[in-house]
Formats: structure tokens, C-alpha cells, sequence
């Protein structure tokens, strides 16, 4: 999708504006986009897609093949189709900055502009703050469980498509694991990549020990998968390597399958017997927070970990009730009193109390209240273009 492509909108957005054009709408609306509810299995959340939602909103426009397309649907007037010929996103965004915690019922985000151009981004504000934060929730458990392991995105693969491989692989990395295999979100994000080899290269060969030393000649500083046909074999030959070329510099094995932890606890011996002590052992294969808690607790000594599928599509919990919803309009606030979402009117502020270093409470306040703790929410767009706020780095979401 091209960057601030107008088409991606529900149909209905379209619609509601033509709507608000024709009866001459345009003074400023206010919405929040929030979490309502977490999942049963969060207690917490990661605020992540600022970034993505900034770009889109600075170059949001309807191109010539965009307008076509409109006007064969036969939904829409020329007048119209003239006014979004011309639509740029000119309003303001207040936001909770990438990478901070948040909570169910906090704005994640505030919209301020006239109300067709508030209306008409829903849609994909939506779509890449919905994603982009519970992905990086869920990878921020596996950091937790990991307590100070190295993570490796290894999710491309499962993903729901390739950009959200792509988005994952950033989430994730806000949340705090250390690289990822994918080599277009190493580019296109600064993000640390990592890899060595599959299964198919040692199936390549003639025996494993051969795949290794073949190995080991381009990339003599790596990471040896040891599992393919016999995982107490495939140690054994690495600690054959090492007796026989003395000076083995492999940075540790990787084990795939099997009884993980029994298997950990008997590479270590056996890498240590070898004399590589400096080894690390890397677990792969199925992994998530649970497994990663579960071996750590047992004693397991794996010094890294690779997550995929659980991480990249937030397997126990792969969706959010998110909404974006209408909190004032021409200067009046709003409210919606629907059963189980009802919502809380005006623009708002958060404030966080911290008591020795740890969270003792939010409160959800209307945004001229000043109250006791830290405010989340700041400016990141005035005028449709970021402010020094809205350009926040990578490794300042990171270190959040």
C-alpha cells in the first residue's frame, strides 16, 4: 500500500463524509482511540504504531486512480470527489509516546481535526495501533519471562503476510528482544538481524559433521543447530570439532526439538567437557513466555531463545477491542451511552503516579485538568505535520 493511500477506509467512513459535506460539517471533532477491555490473559498492554500513524496521516491523500475508482461506485457526487481530490490531514494528535505502558480505558491516542478528516482515518489508525500493540505486549512477557536472555524475532514465516511480518518484527523489538531473522525489517527499521543455518543445510551434505565444517569455514563464529537427525549425536560431533581444530570459536548450539530442558542441561555438560564454556545455548522451536518461564524455572541454562508464531500472531490473545470513538464536536463534548460502551466525553489527559519506582495508579482526567503525577499523553502533530515529540526514535520507544 502506498504511504497515506486515502482508499484504505471502510466504506462507511466514505460515506459519513460525503454526508458531513453536503450538509456543510467541517468545524473540529475530537476522538480517542482506546483499548476497552484487555484480554483475559493481559493485565497490561505496550502503546505501539504512533510512527506508522504519523507517516500516514502527513502524506494522506486520494490520488487520480483513487478518485476513479470512487466515482465508478456511483456513491458519491463530483463536488465531492473534487473536496478529497484535494484532502490533506491538517489537524493535531495527542498521544501516549511508543513503548509505554497502558491500560484498558486510556486514550492511547486523540485525534483533532475538521470531522470528515478525523472520521476518515479511523479505519487505519485502527488497523496499525491495534496490531502493533498487542504484538508488542505480547513480546514485552516473553522479555519478562526471559529475565535477561537474549530474544530473536523468528516470525516471518506465519505471519499474517508480509507487512505484518514486518510490524511485528519493529514491535517486537520495542518490546525488547534483540534482533530478528527478517532482513527487510533489519533495513527498513535499524533493527539488529540474526541467523545461521536450517535443517536443509546439513541435509544438504553428506553427514552432519561435514555440514558443520563446511559450516564453520565461511562463519567460523556461529551458531551450530544441532537437532537434525540426533540431538546427543549432533553435540558430540561438536565437541569432536573442538578437540580436533583446538581453537573452535562457535558462539553456541541451537536446539530445536525434543525435552528441551533435559537437552540444555546436557549440551552444557557437553560443551563444557569440550572446553567451550563460552558457549551459549539457543532454543528454538514453538517457543513462548510460557516455555520460556516454565525451562528457566527448572534450571534449563539456555542463554538465548527464538520466538516465532506465538510472538508474531499473539497466539493467546491475536486481537484487541479497540475503538475509535467521538468524544467532542464543535466545541461541545460528546458521549455515547450504548450498553457496555458507553464512552467518556471530552479530550482527556492521563496522569500516572509512581510511588519507589512503581506504578500506583492512573487517572483518566479531562485534558485542562492538572493533577498530581506524570501527564502520558503529549503532542505529536500540530497543523498535520509531527512535532519534535512525534519524532521519537526507534531506541527511545525501546528503552520506554
Amino acid at each position: 500500500m502506498r504511504e497515506g493511500e486515502g482508499l484504505f477506509t471502510d466504506l462507511y467512513e466514505l460515506t459519513m463524509c460525503q454526508a458531513y459535506f453536503n450538509e456543510g460539517l467541517e468545524q473540529d471533532a475530537v476522538f480517542d482511540l482506546y483499548v476497552r477491555s484487555l484480554p483475559p490473559q493481559r493485565n497490561f498492554l505496550i502503546a505501539c504504531g504512533l510512527d506508522q500513524v504519523l507517516s500516514y496521516l502527513e502524506a494522506l491523500s486520494f490520488d487520480q486512480a483513487a478518485l476513479e475508482y470512487l466515482r465508478s461506485r456511483g456513491l458519491f457526487s463530483e463536488p465531492f470527489l473534487e473536496y478529497l481530490s484535494t484532502l490533506r490531514f491538517t489537524g493535531s494528535v495527542r498521544a501516549v509516546p511508543e513503548g509505554t505502558a497502558v491500560f484498558a480505558g486510556e486514550p492511547i491516542l486523540e485525534v483533532t481535526a475538521p470531522i470528515p478528516q478525523a472520521q476518515i482515518v479511523e479505519t487505519y489508525l485502527l488497523n496499525q495501533v491495534t496490531f502493533q500493540t498487542i504484538i508488542a505486549s505480547k513480546g514485552a512477557r516473553a522479555v519478562i519471562a526471559a529475565r535477561g536472555r537474549t530474544l530473536v524475532d523468528f516470525g516471518s514465516r506465519r505471519a499474517h503476510g508480509s507487512d505484518a511480518a514486518l510490524k511485528a518484527a519493529r514491535a517486537l523489538y520495542i518490546a525488547g528482544y534483540d534482533s530478528t531473522s527478517n532482513v527487510l525489517a533489519g533495513r527498513e527499521y535499524g533493527i539488529p538481524v540474526a541467523g545461521t543455518m536450517a535443517h536443509s543445510y546439513i541435509e544438504a551434505h553428506e553427514s552432519e559433521v561435514e555440514a558443520f565444517r563446511a559450516f564453520l569455514r565461511s562463519y567460523p563464529e556461529t551458531v551450530l543447530l544441532v537437532d537434525t537427525y540426533d540431538t546427543m549425536e549432533g553435540l558430540r560431533r561438536v565437541a569432536a570439532l573442538a578437540a580436533e581444530q583446538g581453537g573452535l570459536r562457535i558462539r553456541g548450539v541451537r536446539l530445536d526439538s525434543g525435552d528441551m530442558g533435559a537437552l540444555a542441561k546436557a549440551a552444557r555438560q557437553v560443551l563444557d567437557d569440550a572446553g567451550l564454556r563460552a558457549a551459549g545455548i539457543f532454543g528454538s522451536g514453538g517457543m513462548d513466555e510460557y516455555e520460556i518461564d516454565a525451562l528457566l524455572s527448572a534450571g534449563a541454562p539456555f542463554t538465548a531463545f527464538g520466538v516465532g508464531t506465538a510472538a508474531t500472531v499473539s497466539s493467546d490473545a491475536p486481537a484487541l477491542d479497540s475503538a475509535y470513538k467521538l468524544v467532542a464536536f464543535a466545541g461541545r463534548p460528546r458521549m455515547k451511552l450504548s450498553p457496555e460502551k458507553a464512552t467518556l466525553p471530552g479530550p482527556k489527559q492521563v496522569f500516572r503516579r509512581l510511588e519507589h519506582g512503581r506504578f500506583a495508579g492512573d487517572v483518566i482526567a479531562l485534558a485542562s485538568e492538572s493533577l498530581p503525577g506524570e501527564p502520558l499523553m503529549v503532542e505529536v502533530m500540530h497543523a498535520g505535520r509531527r512535532t519534535a515529540a512525534g519524532a521519537s526514535s526507534l531506541e527511545e520507544a525501546r528503552a520506554r
